[in-house]
């Protein structure tokens, strides 16, 4: 990994995009954002890079919606065509990465909080890609 390498974290949905980001070591990834998924490809990766802008965005790892067995289906081709063009746009790698149960994961982390309902909702999907991106950062420091 190199020094000072910013991951960001993506969990596409259909209507929602959440996004983490990962410190400058690759060690804690933090939830950052949820946007706005409809709209052109184009203005999707527009509103995502907007949202990122603070940070120096290296590479990024998006969450790929698996089957339990393992096979991909619609909307895990749908995200390998969103991440292909967000690679092309942005001249930067995509990583794909499992992102299975990682919703469930932010759920029970959510439930733990004091936070309102809606509070909890308007987060999910940034929670859900902080999940998924610490999963990809812990992987890759073994």
């Amino acid at each position: 990994m190199r020094s000072g390498c910013v991951y960001c974290g993506i969990d596409h949905g259909t209507k929602r995009i959440g996004l983490a980001i990962a410190d400058p070591n690759g060690t804690i990834a933090s939830p950052r954002a949820v946007i706005d998924a409809r709209g052109s490809a184009e203005q999707v990766i527009r509103r995502l890079t907007d949202a990122v802008a603070d940070f120096d965005v290296a590479e990024w790892v998006v969450g790929l919606p698996l089957n339990m067995d393992d096979t991909e289906g619609p909307q895990a081709q749908l995200v390998r065509r969103f991440g292909e063009h967000l690679a092309r746009v942005t001249n930067k790698p995509v990583h794909y990465w499992d992102e299975r149960l990682s919703s469930d994961t932010a759920d029970g982390l959510l439930s733990r909080s004091d936070l309102t309902r809606g509070k909890k909702k308007a987060r999910h999907d940034a929670v859900a890609a902080q999940v998924m991106l610490q999963s990809f950062l812990e992987r890759r420091r073994d």
